[in-house]
């Protein structure tokens, strides 16, 4: 997901993942953060295999009402010998008006529902066995929240097209699923696959992920839309949008074979999409050669317009840009090269590998959704204008970057950490791929996460050390210090007659990444700084002349003099 704060904070603000826009190291946590955010006992005992959602939207009243059949397997024996054991999450003012069991000996009946904020605790009739897969029926209806700003303030969007339709679109990321439909809402458990049903009044269509399975008329003014995602999905990804959509597809030959790609705008907008969307296919292409394969062939790949910005919402990717290129018509680089593209159409795809096929259980971790797909933008801007303009369009974002908290957050408490995650941390990916100095190796990194990783859940801290293996580098220190730290390393430095005094400053203890520095326009030379002044002979026409190379995100500061004891 990418959001953008106002114009006016364009410089100095960058974008933000979830609705917190401002957060501290102070926070405190409460007894919801916990239950929402980890891995609770109610939680922990069983695996989501498969959800069968099937709602009923009303557009007039705003309402939903429906169900979840929740199909999962017993991975090890469930608290409290099956009292209050299961762990559903549905967030207010929507409503759980029923549990209703769907196996086990007896025939289909109630269950006590114990609810605590939005978490509701099912108690079971019987302990399951490890091993056992066995289902419930969630039924629920009401009000679901409204999104005040989506896709910054997220919910539910209920807007009407200029023709006065009613035009709705799911935008929940950080908010969570669970603002719309009951769920284990938690990022580290994702079902193998999903069935998504939804009724609305005729002639509005309903639009989601996967591939459209059946389209039912109901005899009653409504017509059933049901899909199906027969890979694994995050639950923020699963897409409610309804409206009255014109339909068109192509197919592209890609590394995974025979992909197809529909594109869903209104009905009004249909030439427009057919003259913006032509970048799907090398952005595809682009991002295939980089990272792989996309990731879900057998789902397909669509851009839904929404009435709100976007989001990665996995292989129904929403697209709310206003068919112009840029962000809204703006490049966020100040390079130009952002003025080239199609921003929302570029950065939510990116999220397909990025994101949706690499998820991150926590999301305090998700820098790796977000870091590698604002670092997306730039591969996309090389792979079609040369590898100088990619760096140019990375480099140029660190004038947003605010260095307010750190791009890692506490964990179990459901929070993301800083915007920054999006700027700095593309930044600091580039200045990785300077380290490691080796395209070639660099790529076959990139698409070895997404090949090693596939449709997998992971950490952070797996990603870093699967590039630290890969790489045969220890970057250990280079994550510490962009992830975990709110300053950007200097690079002091003072030339003395024929030699060049040099030190870390600003950085976290054992910090030893190399800096490749120029003395002239043509002469270059790699240190290898610590906190300790060292000194190398080196000629240097005037202090003008010493650069640090521009795709090392550091700060360089150049010293009147030298201390009097360290040398």
């Amino acid at each position: 997901m990418f959001v953008i704060t106002s114009l006016a904070l364009l410089l100095v603000a960058p974008p933000v993942s979830i609705s917190e826009a401002a957060r501290t190291a102070t926070d405190t946590f409460t007894r919801a953060d916990t239950l929402r955010g980890s891995n609770t006992p109610e939680r922990a005992w069983w695996d989501v295999l498969y959800y069968n959602l099937d709602v009923q939207i009303d557009p007039d009243s705003k309402t939903i009402s429906g169900r979840n059949t929740i199909v999962f397997k017993v991975v090890s024996p469930p608290p409290r010998d099956g009292q209050r054991a299961f762990q559903v999450d549905l967030q207010s003012p929507l409503r759980i008006d029923s549990v209703i069991s769907n196996g086990g000996s007896r025939k289909p009946h109630k269950l006590k529902v114990d609810s605590e904020g939005n978490a509701h605790f099912v108690s079971l009739e019987t302990v399951k066995e490890v091993g056992k897969i066995d289902s419930l029926v969630v039924y629920y209806s009401g009000t679901p929240i409204v999104a005040k700003n989506a896709p910054w303030d997220g919910g539910i969007v209920w807007s009407k097209d200029k023709s006065g339709n009613p035009w709705i679109a799911s935008a929940v990321q950080g908010l969570g699923a669970s603002a719309w439909w009951p769920n284990k809402d938690a990022q580290f458990d994702e079902p193998d696959s999903q069935q998504i049903s939804i009724s609305v009044p005729d002639p509005l269509v309903a639009v989601s992920n996967g591939r459209l399975r059946n389209k039912q008329s109901l005899g009653n003014g409504t017509t059933k839309y049901t899909w199906f995602v027969s890979n694994p999905i995050n639950n923020y990804g699963v897409a409610l949008n309804i409206g009255v959509y014109a339909n068109y597809s192509e197919k592209m030959t890609g590394e995974g074979g025979e992909l197809d790609i529909s594109y869903w705008p209104l009905a009004d907008n249909l030439e427009k999409a057919k003259a913006q969307f032509v970048q799907t296919k090398p952005m595809l292409v682009c991002f295939e050669s980089w990272f792989g394969p996309y990731p879900f062939y057998a789902d397909g790949f669509k851009i839904v317009e929404t009435p709100h910005l976007g989001m990665e919402h996995q292989s129904a990717v929403a697209y709310g840009n206003g068919y112009t290129n840029g962000y809204r018509g703006r490049d966020l680089s100040g390079t130009g090269w952002g003025l080239k593209w199609d921003f929302i159409l570029i950065h939510e795809s990116g999220h397909e590998w990025f994101g949706n096929n690499i998820t991150t259980a926590d999301i305090a971790d998700m820098w790796v959704h977000e870091s590698f797909t604002n670092y997306s933008e730039g591969l996309y801007t090389e792979c079609m204008f040369g590898k100088q303009a990619g760096a140019e369009y990375i480099v140029g974002l660190r004038k947003a970057v605010r260095n307010d908290v750190p791009i890692i957050s506490a964990y179990g408490v459901n929070k993301g950490g800083s915007g920054d995650m999006y700027y700095k941390g593309s930044n600091m990916l580039h200045t990785i791929r300077t380290i490691i100095d080796n395209d070639s190796l660099w790529r076959e990194i990139l698409r070895g996460l997404n090949k090693d990783f596939n449709k997998s859940i992971v950490t952070g801290r797996q990603v870093q050390e699967y590039i630290n293996n890969r790489s045969g580098k220890n970057l250990d220190k280079v994550f510490q210090q962009y992830l975990t730290t709110t300053v950007i390393p200097t690079l002091e430095w003072k030339w003395e007659g024929d030699k060049i005094f040099y030190r870390w400053k600003g950085a976290v203890d054992g910090f030893d990444m190399p800096v490749k520095v120029y003395l002239s326009e043509t002469k270059s030379l790699m240190l290898k700084p610590t906190f300790h002044w060292q000194e190398i002979s080196a000629p240097l026409e005037s202090d003008s002349k010493f650069k640090v190379d521009v795709n090392f995100y550091v700060e360089q500061s150049n010293v009147k003099e030298l201390p009097a004891v360290e040398m």
